[in-house]
């Protein structure tokens, strides 16, 4: 692919085109900073194209507040993002934010969750809404659950959405409003001279810009320490099956089963350490529709039509990093595995904050420093 002098030179560079990298993006031309993405080929490890689409707030941040925090305003945001990518692209990315469910199949499951939601609770200050929930009360929003599951916890601020269709727009959007998307293979080399950056890729171009944010997710292992900074990101695979489509029974989605917006079932909730391997085991897969059908028997009589792996970019204690590099400044690293549920953040006050050196000193506690001290 021809790539024009015009391309090889931004304000800012983002490295990585999945929905971390497309959203930063997206944040950046709002800032008006002149925006050119590089994103790898599609030999990339693509966690982008595997996510479950939830935009889940339940359960983040029990070891740490702050994660709770931006997690809840992401979902604050999410409407107003959603809305905006359907006015400007004509693209449903079918978000719904009604509550979610997770549901659990013992009381020790139960209460485990019921106390560490709690603890979340009290760090709020009690501004934390969540319920826990028996069998009947459960069967009130799935009259089909199954008599093996025990009790659900509640979150109202819970949602779901299309991950691919999220990923379509923010792709059109970013490219309607003038953002440049080039595919030319890994990133080689990143070297900062004077306050400028050269990007130099397989195919040996090279680009230029005066910031760079590292979004590549599990990719950042190896650029973060050509510009002073530490990612130290591992994968973890999680396997999903998905069914053919059936009458909408799931109104609200679950931490393991959700319905789509086109009818099919997606079931999930495998985590597994195994490499880089991408692919599908029929004993996990086992596993995961035993532990599904036990929540909704009615599972049991749908066929499933195909069934993937991806691979989860996550840190030792499963936290984000957001930092700008201390060597080399104009150089930011941004890494999660909840692109999803982070995407209004990451679109909003993140990219303010790289656009504009608007940093919150809360997020102080996101720098990957801490995996040193």
């Amino acid at each position: 692919m021809y790539i024009s002098e015009n391309q090889k030179s931004s304000d800012t560079c983002v490295i990585g085109g999945g929905i971390v990298g497309l959203a930063i993006s997206l944040g950046l031309l709002r800032n008006g900073h002149n925006v050119t993405l590089l994103d790898e080929n599609d030999n990339g490890l693509r966690a982008s194209r595997g996510n479950f689409g939830l935009v889940w707030v339940q359960g983040k941040g029990d070891t740490l507040p702050q994660y709770a925090t931006i997690t809840r305003q992401s979902a604050k945001l999410w409407k107003p993002f959603a809305d905006h990518l359907n006015a400007e692209t004509g693209i449903d990315i079918q978000l719904e934010q009604k509550g979610g469910l997770y549901l659990c199949l013992s009381e020790d499951e139960l209460q485990a969750r019921q106390a560490m939601l709690t603890k979340i609770q009290q760090a709020a200050k009690n501004d934390y809404p969540f319920s826990t929930l028996d069998l009947a009360q459960v069967r009130e929003f799935f009259p089909e659950a199954g008599p093996e599951v025990t009790g659900a916890t509640w979150c109202p601020e819970d949602g779901h959405l299309n991950p691919l269709l999220y990923l379509r727009a923010m792709t059109e959007l970013f490219l309607k409003h003038g953002g440049k998307l080039v595919h030319q293979g890994q990133v080689i080399s990143l070297k900062q001279q004077d306050k400028d950056f050269t990007i130099t890729t397989q195919n040996n171009t090279v680009f230029h810009c005066g910031k760079v944010i590292l979004a590549a997710g599990l990719g950042n292992q190896r650029l973060a320490p050509m510009v002073g900074l530490n990612a130290p990101v591992q994968p973890n695979r999680g396997q999903v099956l998905v069914s053919e489509r059936v009458r909408n029974f799931l109104h609200y989605p679950t931490g393991h089963v959700r319905q789509t917006g086109e009818g099919t079932v997606q079931i999930g909730d495998s985590k597994e350490d195994v490499g880089l391997n991408q692919g599908t085991t029929l004993e996990t897969m086992a596993l995961i529709a035993s532990r599904a059908r036990k929540m909704f028997p009615i599972l049991k009589d749908l066929r499933l039509v195909r069934a993937w792996g991806a691979l989860r970019v996550m840190t030792p204690d499963g936290y984000p990093i957001y930092q700008q590099s201390l060597s080399n400044p104009g150089a930011y690293l941004v890494t999660c595995h909840s692109g999803v549920t982070l995407g209004a953040f990451h679109q909003g006050p993140l990219a303010d904050w790289i656009a504009n050196n608007d940093f919150d000193p809360a997020w102080e506690v996101f720098n990957a420093n801490r995996f040193t001290l």
